[in-house]
Parts: structure tokens; sequence; C-alpha cells
């Protein structure tokens, strides 16, 4: 009973597989040494960066911004000595605030001088500084990031999530990550309605990059 289940389970699989058109050989990763070295950009499609704030200490309020680029100079041998430097537009924040047609709340956080201020500031950037590497699949990636004209190091906990050579779809290299850390926005001159709003901000990110040419 139990081997059968097991066959179904790997039947309905690998039908599933196959009727994405994906066969099960693509299906295989890459180890990251075997990678080829050059510059992933990120897969805007499958990469999205939010963040939560503690709100009135009722909920973690979370929202996200739309537009955002990413470019990793990659070192194989060394994934120490690679180079990530990433742009987001503070003016692509978006909360799904109800009836926007009532009330634009998403542009008045993106330019009003006491939230993002775009105007002035119209990009928020990260270069990465150092990598170290902490085990197979984790690591610290700590860089300079510049907001509302501020710029301040910040350390974001890497995981690894796995790599292609030829990835489905793409069929182009493509590596995957997830990545977090916290932040005082208040460190950064963003101190609008602290504490009632939370001074600490968590950043989640989760990205694909595909090997550019």
């Amino acid at each position: 009973m139990i081997f059968s289940a097991r066959l179904q389970t790997t039947v309905l699989a690998l039908a599933v597989v196959a009727g994405l058109g994906i066969s099960p050989a693509l299906a295989q990763t890459t180890p990251l040494a075997e990678m080829p070295a050059g510059v992933y950009s990120a897969d805007l499609s499958h990469s999205s960066v939010t963040f939560k704030v503690n709100h009135l200490g009722l909920s973690n309020y979370t929202a996200r911004f739309t537009k955002i680029d990413a470019e990793l100079t990659f070192d194989p041998a060394d994934p120490t000595k690679s180079k990530l430097s990433a742009t987001i537009d503070p003016a692509s924040v978006r909360t799904d605030f109800p009836k926007p047609e009532e009330k634009d709340f998403d542009k008045k956080l993106a330019q009003d001088e006491s939230w993002f201020n775009a105007g002035k500031y119209p990009s928020i950037t990260f270069t990465s500084t150092k990598i170290e590497k902490t085990d197979d699949k984790t690591g610290k990636v700590t860089g300079d990031l510049t907001f509302l004209g501020v710029t301040k190091p910040v350390t974001l906990d890497v995981t690894f999530n796995g790599a292609y050579a030829k990835a489905p779809f793409s069929e182009v290299p493509a590596l995957g990550f997830s990545a977090r850390t916290t932040i005082k926005r208040s460190d950064w001159g963003f101190s609008t309605y602290v504490p009632t709003i939370g001074d600490d901000v968590e950043i989640i990110i989760e990205t694909e990059m595909h090997k550019k040419g």
C-alpha cells in the first residue's frame, strides 16, 4: 500500500512537470561552484522587496516596492569576492490602501517630505562592501544603504536557494536568493510618527537573478 501511494505520487509529479513543459533533466539544480561567472541581473517577474513596520502596536504593516533593479557580479570560485548593487525607486511604493480613487495614499507616502520624499531623493541604493559565507547555504552581505540622502552600513542575512546552469523556461544561468535585515529608520533621519509607527523596519527580499548576455 505504501509503495503504491509513493508510486502514484511520483507519477503525478512527473505528469505535472511534463504538463509545464519541463523535462526532469532540466529540473536538476547546479552546484554554486559550477555556475558560470559573470554579471547576473534581477528577474523582475520573480523578485520582490517588501517591508514591515509596527503600526500602533496592533499589526506589522506590510508594503512593497515595484520598481527595483539589482546586479550581482558573481565569482563561483570564491563567492565572497562577488559584488552586489541594487536600486529601488521610492515612488514605486505600494500599500494596497483601499479606495485609492478617493485617497492616493501611495502617492502621499512616496512624495511627501515627511515620508519618502521621492521628488528630492529619487532612488534608494545599496552597494556591497563585504560578503561573508556562514555555511553552504547562508551568508552575510554588508553594504552601504543610501536613503533620504544619508548613507549607513547595513548587513543582510542571505540564504542561497538554488541555481541552474540552464534554468527551465528562461534557459539561461540563474541564481536564487532570499535575504532579510532590520534597520532603524531614524538612523536615516526618517522619524515620522515614531514610536506610534515603529522605528524598526524589517526588509524582506526575494530574487531570481539571470546571467546577462
